[in-house]
């Protein structure tokens, strides 16, 4: 059975989390789309053309250990507004959304553009601040040195970057079930997002 659950939002709302677990409950694939231009952005920090790098990316290339760096998460919000890498990767995840037994997509434009007949779609958000919260403990618990303005800074420029593109502009798709996790814990969340997908699924 091809059942296809499309899961969006902004950085640090807890969509990938979600994800995973969904995948896990449901026994689902998962792509965190996200990757693949991470991927792509990394590549080009080491100097290739980002529209080449999208259209040779490998999978190992998603298993990089330093994908989740703050300077590889800006240089993918740079690539992710370009048309031509946008393009490259669509096939890749549809053809990952169609595989039997199921997929779960993250990202910012599955409901909308690379999914839009998904038969679910979640659209998973947060206040900034309580994402940049997230992601400033997130990576100080990795060592690294910032402050939570600078993180706040760096998903307030994404945010505004992601929802003004020319390309695949971040919105929730028209039947997309909002899920704020502003004042949700993560099984509170899971909970709503498993429920919300279950009344789509076929009796």
């Amino acid at each position: 059975m091809a059942f296809t659950i499309a899961i969006d939002g902004p950085a640090a709302a807890g969509k990938g989390t979600l994800s995973k677990g969904v995948a896990a409950h449901f026994g689902f694939g998962h792509l965190d789309t996200g990757l693949l231009y991470r991927a792509v952005g990394r590549r080009m920090l080491s100097g290739e053309d980002p529209i080449e790098a999208a259209r040779g990316l490998m999978p190992e290339d998603l298993d990089r250990p330093d994908l989740r760096s703050p300077d590889v998460a800006q240089a993918a919000s740079k690539v992710a507004v370009i048309g031509e890498v946008r393009a490259a990767l669509v096939d890749f995840q549809r053809a990952f959304a169609r595989r039997a037994g199921g997929a779960v997509l993250d990202g910012r434009d599955i409901g909308t553009v690379i999914c839009p007949d998904a038969e679910a779609k979640l659209f998973v958000t947060a206040s900034a601040e309580v994402r940049a919260e997230r992601r400033y403990m997130e990576l100080t618990g990795k060592g690294q040195i910032v402050t939570l303005d600078q993180v706040l800074a760096d998903v307030q420029a994404r945010d505004e970057r992601d929802m003004n593109r020319s390309e695949a502009p971040l919105k929730p798709a028209g039947d997309a079930v909002m899920i704020d996790t502003s004042k949700l814990d993560i099984d509170t969340a899971l909970g709503v997002a498993i429920a919300a997908i279950e009344a789509k699924m076929p009796a």
